[in-house]
């Protein structure tokens, strides 16, 4: 029987230049990364691979030399260290994560969260699918148990002889700190509200503007869910009747994510909630499996966008601040899927109105995350600009008359002065 682990059996498991994966939010084990830490002496070349780290950690921070971070998406805690250089951002697409661990790591060893292990042996991973599940059977784990997380369904359970051991440390999950909705947020939930069908089928993202849109659903109806995170309001949504899935074209009646953070009453809904399936993210964001839901929604955000519809979702004013995350999976998902639909959503301006977020070009060192050939719709609180199969002309016109009228004047001069408009 696989036992529960001490710090020094921990440590003596990972070997010299070993390739460390850690999961997305709350897969991220508090207890093991202190280990990990206390005991770096120990340790020799060990690189820790891992999106989304919820904690600031002194080998974040390149202060270990013995440990190192490799991000895959920035967060506040890895932003201000990846911008003074002091370490690894890999490009990717979440769907492509697991394929590219595996070609980029050695794939040592994995450590993670997992809820208390039931009658039969098996732990799940609770909020976790992402990219760590795939992997089951196949590489090494090391578990931190944790009563507090949910026990929940899908492709993300383990059975005690899967694993190397485990420890325990019972935390509560963090949530997120949602920023309250706008009137603006709400203008442009609008107009979203308004091409949202009965028995659609959503991927909706993380910020205020989509919980805005969860706000307005509740009068629908047969709704279904298919996301990589799954947000807060979707509870609220089963409750009221709006989500049950019915119509949906995979995975029938099933909630489906991989991963999910929100507030304790979301991870309270998903504990032993045989609706909810976490599945990995190469099945989840696949463009291919998404494309299967004949009509499907997805509706993200970005920080700004150009006159040909590119969208720059990824770095602010030219600086890095996340990554692409699953923008450009469900992008192309919905442009294969039949009646598919993709709303990428701002407000038409920054710094208290000072700056339009509609540009004609982007700011100087600006990451392209959704191109103009993925982009279909482009969302503000002055309304929709459908992209997809028009001119640049044409795109040029529909973004300037959804930019802050403000700006409109001077938009128009700078896309006729530079050819955009005849």
């Amino acid at each position: 029987m696989t036992k529960r682990l001490n710090s020094e059996e921990v440590v003596n498991l990972i070997e010299a230049g070993a390739d460390i994966i850690v999961p997305i939010a709350n897969g991220e084990p508090i207890k093991l990364l202190d280990i990990l830490e206390e005991r770096a002496d120990q340790l020799q070349g060990v690189k820790i691979h891992q999106m989304l780290a919820l904690r600031e950690r002194s080998y974040i921070k390149g202060e270990l030399e013995q440990l190192k971070h490799v991000s895959y998406f920035l967060s506040g805690a890895t932003r201000k260290v990846y911008q003074q250089a002091k370490m690894d951002l890999v490009p990717n697409n979440f769907h492509e994560m697991p394929r590219l661990l595996q070609k980029a790591t050695k794939m040592s060893m994995i450590m993670t969260v997992a809820s208390p292990m039931d009658e039969h042996g098996y732990f799940t991973f609770g909020t976790q699918a992402d990219y760590v599940a795939e992997f089951v059977g196949k590489v090494p784990f090391i578990l931190e148990v944790n009563e507090h997380m949910p026990r929940t369904f899908g492709r993300n359970q383990i059975h005690i002889s899967q694993i190397a051991g485990y420890v325990e440390h019972h935390a509560p999950l963090a949530e997120e700190k949602v920023s309250e909705i706008s009137e603006i947020d709400m203008q442009i939930a609008s107009s979203i509200i308004g091409d949202i069908e009965d028995g659609d089928t959503l991927q909706i993202g993380i910020g205020s503007v989509p919980n805005a849109v969860i706000s307005m659903l509740k009068d629908h109806r047969h709704l279904g869910i298919h996301t990589e995170m799954l947000p807060d309001g979707v509870a609220d949504l089963v409750n009221s009747g709006a989500i049950d899935g019915t119509r949906k074209f995979t995975n029938p009646g099933k909630i489906v994510a991989t991963f999910a953070y929100g507030s304790k009453n979301l991870y309270d809904f998903i504990d032993g909630n045989p609706a909810v399936e976490m599945l990995p993210v190469s099945v989840v964001n696949d463009p291919r499996e998404i494309a299967k839901e004949k009509n499907i929604v997805s509706i993200n955000a970005t920080t700004e966008v150009d006159l040909y519809g590119q969208c720059a979702s990824e770095t602010v004013g030219g600086k890095y601040y996340s990554s692409s995350g699953g923008q450009v999976d469900f992008a192309r998902g919905v442009r294969f899927a039949e009646n598919g639909k993709g709303y990428i959503c701002m407000p038409s301006t920054a710094k208290s109105g000072s700056l339009s977020r509609i540009k004609l070009n982007l700011a100087p060192q600006s990451v392209v995350t959704t191109g103009k050939n993925d982009v279909d719709n482009i969302v503000t609180e002055y309304g929709i600009a459908r992209l997809h199969g028009v001119s640049l002309a044409e795109r040029a016109k529909r973004l300037i008359n959804i930019a802050h009228p403000k700006f409109r004047e001077e938009l128009m001069f700078d896309a006729k002065k530079n050819g955009f408009l005849l």
